[in-house]
């Protein structure tokens, strides 16, 4: 029930919000507050992006590649992936174990749908670091191939840009590869992970 009134009370402020900053710009017609609302409800709705995230709860497991070096072997690892939807059907989570460099790597990432800005978005959190890597992007007509870009800050200054390129081969294969660009150098194949749905 707090939950319920906490939201209602954000959704009131930002209709509020959004009805004095159309003030502000003089539009051409006012929309109608409960057809903001409806506006609002409908863009809360889960769609058939979300149908196509839900498809993919289960547990998987992984094999990944990683280039550490241009013209370098990759090194291999496997690991799991466990997914689920959260929040009635809205967001895909992904918790994510394998080896790092040696070492035991955990993540969880966060895939989403925004309906308002009709971009796919995705939010990752990993035992290497201390920030929250971002992406977001698009869709191929069919929805199952989703590129996104994104960029984080390197160590002595500037950042990294990436591109990832995630592929719903069917419902029991995925691909996820992830290239990346130094101060706007040469772009190179970072990693690639393979997820096999388990049996």
């Amino acid at each position: 029930m707090r939950f319920i009134s906490v939201t209602s009370i954000g959704l009131c402020l930002v209709l509020v919000a959004s009805v004095a900053m159309a003030k502000d710009k003089k539009p051409e017609k006012q929309m109608d507050p409960q057809a903001m609302m409806e506006m609002y409800q409908k863009l809360a709705t889960p769609g058939e992006p979300h149908k196509l995230f839900a498809s993919l709860a289960g547990s998987w497991t992984t094999k990944t590649r990683e280039w550490m070096e241009p013209g370098k072997p990759p090194t291999e690892s496997t690991g799991t992936a466990d997914m689920k939807m959260l929040l009635d059907g809205r967001f895909l989570q992904q918790e994510f174990t394998s080896q790092m460099m040696g070492q035991p790597f955990s993540g969880i990432g966060i895939d989403g749908y925004d309906n308002l800005r009709k971009r796919y978005v995705t939010t990752w959190i990993d035992t290497m670091g201390t920030g929250i890597f971002q992406m977001e992007g698009t869709a191929s007509a069919d929805g199952k191939t989703i590129t996104m870009k994104g960029q984080h800050a390197e160590l002595g200054g500037g950042h990294m840009s990436h591109r990832a390129i995630w592929k719903i081969v069917d419902s029991n294969t995925q691909t996820f590869d992830l290239y990346g660009t130094h101060h706007g150098g040469k772009e190179m194949k970072m990693m690639e992970i393979t997820y096999t749905r388990k049996p």
